[in-house]
């Protein structure tokens, strides 16, 4: 993994507002400390999401952009770009790759974050299809798109964005994960942007215990000592 004195900029790519903040929060307020820039961007606006039926269903893209706006500001992250793909329906489809494509021309990070594009049977809350899609298309805008100047032509010729090589790339909630990051001294900052998504945290009675169980799963998987608390990710090399 590329030291983090390496890295200028960093982009977290998702399907849903509540995503990054359930899979990476903790090293995303990690990185921030760190003086890293990260920007966001969201594949949906999670409309299909929300659970109070007295909501009108149009309210809900707002309400859910809002609540993601607020949990990144919560954690330092100032750049937040929704796609407008419509939730639930979600395909690897070269509108997708174009679109994940000019954030990363325009980002222009080192490394990029996001959803593994396999299922995964030990946590199959982890592979909405949505998610798989996300990490599908992002993983193909990275490789070969963003760095390829004769895909999505008009990204260069009427937009003037110029390829970009990512360096490496972090997949969350993978089973073969080989990155653990100590999120520890960040875990309220963790919480505090998950509560930011109040559409989304009703049916979740005790978050504290099932983050605290999850992460702390993690960081004994990492080799952490007792009472340390971890975010888990697959890395991939993309430098070549």
């Amino acid at each position: 993994m590329l030291p983090d004195d390496e890295v200028e900029r960093a982009l977290v790519v998702v399907a849903h507002p509540d995503d990054a903040d359930f899979g990476s929060a903790g090293t995303v307020a990690t990185w921030v400390r760190a003086g890293i820039e990260v920007a966001y961007c969201l594949v949906t606006d999670g409309d299909a999401g929300g659970f109070d039926p007295d909501v009108p269903r149009e309210h809900i893209p707002h309400i859910r952009r809002d609540e993601q706006r607020r949990a990144a500001a919560t954690l330092g992250v100032t750049e937040v770009a929704f796609l407008g793909y419509p939730d639930g329906r979600v395909y690897v489809t070269h509108e997708l790759r174009r679109d994940i494509t000019r954030q990363i021309r325009r980002v222009r990070p080192q490394r990029v974050v996001t959803q593994s594009p396999e299922r995964n049977f030990r946590r199959i809350y982890a592979s909405h299809p949505d998610h798989l899609a996300a990490g599908e298309a992002a993983l193909c805008a990275v490789y070969p798109d963003a760095r390829n100047a004769f895909a999505h032509p008009d990204l260069l010729a009427e937009e003037g964005l110029e390829p970009w090589t990512v360096a490496e790339v972090l997949l969350m909630s993978d089973e073969k994960s080989d990155v653990f990051i100590d999120v520890t001294d960040v875990y309220d900052l963790k919480v505090a942007a998950l509560r930011c998504h109040e559409s989304q945290m009703v049916n979740i009675a005790d978050l504290d215990g099932l983050l605290r169980g999850w992460l702390t799963s993690q960081a004994f998987a990492g080799g952490m000592r007792t009472g340390r608390l971890a975010e888990a990710f697959r890395r991939v090399d993309t430098a070549g």
